[in-house]
């Protein structure tokens, strides 16, 4: 059958018309998908954009499909965040722990059996050999010779969930040292350093001491102001000469050359050691407090060198781990935030004896308190705690 004209000129195979000078439908389908726009009486209808992908389906080439979305590479971030949670604590970790002084520190034998929970001898030293004269100008801790302990505590982190306890040991304590007969207790670190006076105050509490942690005079300021200082709210206003302090009552903010004074300051204080005592608890937990602070930890300037400073301040026995070492920081936060007992060993009174003025235990009290602790049953020790604070108050 002869191809047919149709008006326009177009032709159609077989004869067949296309009203208006279409296109023919099969035309259509092999061309253009959907309705042809040219045939009257059409209605063109936009199709939608795809506004995801930039592009609407009428852009895209004959017998195209829809492209894939493109995913985003998400390794980078994932990278960051390991880092931020892994990388960064492992370096203040490592830091820390490359700055620690070591020193063999727990007998081998001799000692009590291994008492439940954990026990922390907790030893602030105030020799000054470490210390340039410069430094002992600053920092007032006169030219005194030999190695003393300023601050005796003992820490027990209990095994079964009770508070954490924080005790004192007043360095006047007058107790029997192994193979030295009766004497102050901080004298059995200068006679025999850290082993004797482990060895005494084993004998002394019955506790097995399984941690040693010991910090001296200038260690102690520096890691103050590593932190960028600590608050103390003082009871009474101070002015001690000898420990370079003049501090009014109140709250108030302490670098470290103010905070060793407030913590070391003896004649000021009407309570002598005892009220000592109670000041470098409050020190020393607020500095646990402050290392440990999102002020000082989310800010690597200030962290690495609150790292490097507590490291350099602290010397620990020579068998303590990583994980040890952290127990010690985390039971010290548990104290500066109030979830635990700070307290001194009941003391009976002073006695002059042959080692000078000391201070006698009352031994009632000092059983209750040691067998509590040897018991790791500190809630024992709640009440004993309360009374010591609404004396001191």
């Amino acid at each position: 059958m002869a191809d047919q004209q149709v008006p326009g000129g177009q032709q159609v195979p077989g004869g067949q018309q296309v009203p208006g000078g279409g296109q023919p439908p099969d035309a259509g389908a092999r061309g253009r998908r959907g309705p042809d726009p040219t045939r009257p009486g059409t209605v063109y209808r936009a199709r939608p954009r795809f506004l995801k992908f930039g592009r609407s389906r009428s852009e895209l080439p004959l017998g195209g499909t829809v492209p894939a979305r493109r995913r985003r590479r998400r390794w980078p971030w994932v990278v960051g965040v390991l880092v931020l949670l892994i990388g960064y604590p492992t370096l203040l970790g490592v830091t820390s722990w490359t700055s620690l002084g070591k020193v063999a520190a727990l007998p081998s034998s001799g000692r009590p059996q291994n008492t439940p929970g954990r026990t922390f001898l907790v030893v602030g030293s105030d020799s000054r050999q470490d210390l340039s004269r410069a430094e002992r100008a600053r920092l007032g801790t006169g030219q005194a010779a030999g190695q003393r302990t300023d601050t005796i505590m003992l820490l027990h982190v209990p095994a079964g969930g009770g508070p954490t306890v924080l005790v004192s040991v007043p360095r006047d304590s007058y107790v029997s040292i192994p193979g030295h007969s009766k004497n102050k207790i901080n004298a059995a670190y200068s006679i025999g350093g850290p082993q004797l006076l482990v060895r005494t105050v084993e004998q002394a509490t019955g506790l097995h001491v399984d941690e040693y942690v010991e910090t001296g005079l200038g260690g102690y300021a520096n890691l103050v102001d590593a932190i960028g200082g600590v608050r103390i709210c003082v009871k009474r206003a101070m002015n001690d000469e000898k420990a370079h302090i003049n501090l009014k009552a109140g709250c108030q903010q302490m670098d470290g050359r103010t905070a060793l004074g407030y913590a070391r300051a003896r004649y000021s204080d009407p309570r002598g050691d005892l009220g000592r005592v109670e000041r470098q608890r409050e020190v020393l937990a607020a500095m646990a407090g402050k290392t440990l602070s999102p002020s000082v930890l989310l800010l690597p300037w200030r962290a690495l060198p609150a790292a490097h400073a507590g490291g350099g301040a602290l010397t620990v026995d020579d068998g303590t781990t990583p994980i040890g070492l952290a127990q010690f920081v985390l039971a010290m936060r548990a104290v500066a935030g109030g979830n635990g007992l700070s307290l001194t060993v009941p003391i009976a009174g002073d006695i002059t004896t042959s080692a000078g003025d000391s201070l006698q235990w009352n031994t009632s009290q000092a059983r209750l308190l040691f067998d509590a602790l040897r018991a790791d049953d500190t809630e024992k020790i709640r009440p004993l705690a309360a009374a010591q604070k609404k004396t001191a108050t």
